[in-house]
């Protein structure tokens, strides 16, 4: 009997472009089985834009998921470009890829215990990752982050969990994750990059390197002071071009390591730090916790 799992698998190879397994033929009896190997889903390319007003409202999707402050300057309240956690203008597999995000909503979320639409997911990253004010659903920037998102799914299956969706699911540290290792593992391999103060680099008054934290990050709703999210990314992606070279303890040392700095304060947040941490941070993160003498989340 098929398993849904298989089931899935050859769905996907029958209808989604890029999606193939390795061998045609049966193993033989007693030889080594055969390796599946996964191809990722090929979102159409910048070339292939249509000429037309859909296609002129695709790339405006495009430009301000690349250049967020510059094309939708008036909901962004940090440095950070949406291109900054979503890889490659939104294509990269294992880089939460807009055409797997497209395909998977509306769904529920335990975040907000509520079934989010699309729209709504892009108003969440303006309120959180960005650290602004959420675009009105009939607003031009949302229409345009939804068409881009469209486009790039073409031919892409409907509510399917596509392969290179999301970040990876690490697997958990050998040792508990340490601020220690996480700074001797950020100035070896992030420093050169993101500036020994984790602040960024700019040039010419640009950012070409996002801060991780301070108060042009993300702030302490965004998903990536998870440190299980952030180690996912990280491992996955990091650093930047050789993705996969980090062991799993450096990433989790290093999220750690990140997301024991300050940053902007959850926008949920009433008043009482304590509260606060019970209500939307009872899962690994540092929000609350007491580091180098400052409890986080108070400035």
């Amino acid at each position: 009997m098929m398993t849904s799992q298989s089931g899935i698998l050859l769905l996907l190879l029958s209808i989604v472009p890029g999606i193939c397994l390795a061998g045609e033929n049966p193993t033989p009896a007693g030889s080594t089985p055969a390796v599946i190997k996964v191809k990722y889903f090929q979102p159409p390319l910048e070339k292939d834009i249509p000429n037309n007003q859909f296609g002129k409202m695709v790339t405006l999707g495009k430009n301000i998921f690349e250049h967020t402050g510059q094309y939708a300057g008036k909901y962004v309240g940090n440095k950070l470009q949406c291109v900054n956690c979503h890889l490659d203008a939104g294509r990269l597999a294992n880089s939460a890829p807009l055409w797997a995000a497209w395909v998977k909503y509306p769904k529920y979320r335990g975040k907000n215990k509520m079934v989010n639409t699309i729209a709504e997911r892009f108003q969440g990253c303006f309120r959180y990752s960005m650290n602004g004010t959420p675009p009105p659903t009939d607003s031009k920037t949302l229409k345009a982050l939804m068409s881009y998102s469209f486009w790039l799914a073409t031919g892409a299956p409907t509510n399917i969990n596509m392969p290179g969706s999301g970040y990876p699911k690490i697997a958990k540290p050998p040792k508990a994750p340490d601020f220690a290792r996480g700074k001797i593992a950020f100035e070896n391999n992030c420093a050169i990059c993101h500036g020994a103060n984790g602040k960024g680099t700019q040039k010419n008054g640009q950012y070409i390197f996002p801060p991780l934290w301070g108060k042009n990050s993300f702030n302490w709703g965004a998903g990536m002071h998870r440190i299980n999210t952030a180690a996912s990314f990280i491992h996955a992606n990091m650093p930047l071009g050789q993705g996969g070279t980090l062991s799993v303890q450096q990433a989790w040392d290093l999220a750690y390591y990140i997301n024991s700095h300050e940053r902007p304060q959850d926008p949920r947040f009433k008043g009482n730090i304590q509260q606060t941490d019970k209500k939307f941070h009872a899962h690994q993160c540092r929000y609350g916790d007491n580091v180098n003498h400052h409890i986080l989340g108070k400035r």
